[in-house]
């Protein structure tokens, strides 16, 4: 690739580091979809479908709302059932998968909406075939210990830390726009997640926006949750909201897809087994999830789990959310172009898989 067209690519990608979540959709809310099927103790062989590969690497983040159902898949046996070696290979952070779309490293991968839109406005061959969870209800706003809001225009004037450019800002503009708040009227520091918690401790900050585990530490340490993408506890509205909808993905290299479609059929088959287990199982799944993630305590995997809506079915939130996204990102200049939804999504596999059972 040349060197202008590199340096757009790393411009775009960098901005997944303040819009990915890693930052999971509250219990009150349940999207509109068909009910799960229930996982089968065993899947019969697809005879008329030889799988192309064999061995595969997935791509992932240590976290609950982006690989859940990788880690759950691989651990309980899953994908070897489907005569599939799986070498799950987990990164830290979510933009960290961007740039390995971008290289063809990592041709099968689990992110978000983002890291797709952001890829394909770029030109890389990469589809998402199937969603994994609603996660907004990971990205949220947190009030310090000790600070009260008594109406949501308090807001106003207040010192809020965010990254420029976080995603939670789609939650934070569409919040306003409700409540009547100012947004000009907002003292919006420049401060990263980690750097938040303390900054809302000292009282250097009044509110934090973020995304998980960020959230969930704030709330420990004694802080209030104002609101989040999909949930508000504020004075004048407390319940369920559609102030964001972002999802996790995972997403295939194209000409992957094009010559591997059996072998992506039975990844989606283990996928749509582990969605179903921890809808299910959630506490034994929680359990699974924490012994992959040592720097979470299992009361915290359970916390972050329960902002998810773990489903594989795919509403039209979906596609209203990515669009609104992308319009957010070409707002920031992330992106140079709005890539139309059908160009960097493929579900034909996905609903193949679905209507098996």
């Amino acid at each position: 690739m040349n060197r202008k067209w590199y340096t757009a690519l790393l411009v775009g990608l960098l901005s997944l580091f303040v819009l990915s979540a890693c930052g999971q959709e509250e219990v009150a809310k349940k999207e509109e979809t068909t009910d799960l099927a229930v996982a089968s103790e065993t899947i019969d062989p697809q005879a008329n479908e030889e799988i192309e590969q064999t061995d595969v690497t997935l791509w992932g983040v240590i976290g609950p709302q982006v690989s859940g159902q990788q880690i759950i898949a691989d651990k309980l046996g899953y994908f070897a059932e489907e005569g599939l070696n799986v070498n799950s290979r987990l990164v830290q952070s979510g933009p960290d998968i961007g740039p390995l779309i971008a290289s063809g490293d990592a041709q099968l991968s689990f992110e978000t909406t983002i890291t797709n839109i952001t890829v394909s406005s770029n030109n890389i061959p990469t589809v998402i075939v199937a969603p994994m969870a609603n996660i907004a209800g990971t990205q949220a706003v947190v009030a310090r210990p000790g600070l009260e809001i008594t109406s949501a225009k308090d807001i106003e004037g207040k010192k809020v830390g965010m990254v420029n450019g976080a995603g939670i800002m789609i939650a934070f503009q569409n919040m306003a726009k409700e409540m009547g708040v100012d947004v000009s009227k907002v003292q919006f520091v420049n401060i990263a997640p980690a750097d938040q918690i303390a900054a809302l401790e000292r009282g250097d900050i009044d509110i934090m926006a973020a995304w998980e585990p960020w959230i969930t530490k704030a709330i420990e340490i004694g802080g209030t949750l104002l609101f989040s993408g999909t949930e508000a506890h504020l004075p004048e509205k407390d319940g369920s909201v559609d102030w964001m909808r972002f999802y996790s993905t995972f997403q295939v290299n194209r000409n992957y897809l094009e010559q591997n479609p059996n072998t992506v059929k039975a990844l989606l088959r283990a996928l749509n087994r582990a969605t179903d287990y921890i809808n299910v199982n959630s506490d034994d799944a929680a359990v699974i999830l924490q012994e992959e993630m040592p720097h979470l305590t299992l009361e915290e995997v359970k916390e972050m789990m329960g902002r998810n809506v773990y489903s594989m079915e795919v509403p039209q939130a979906m596609i209203d959310g990515s669009n609104e996204i992308a319009e957010f990102l070409l707002e920031m200049n992330n992106i140079t172009n709005l890539p139309d939804f059908d160009s960097y999504t493929d579900f034909s596999l996905l609903n193949e898989v679905l209507n098996e059972n």
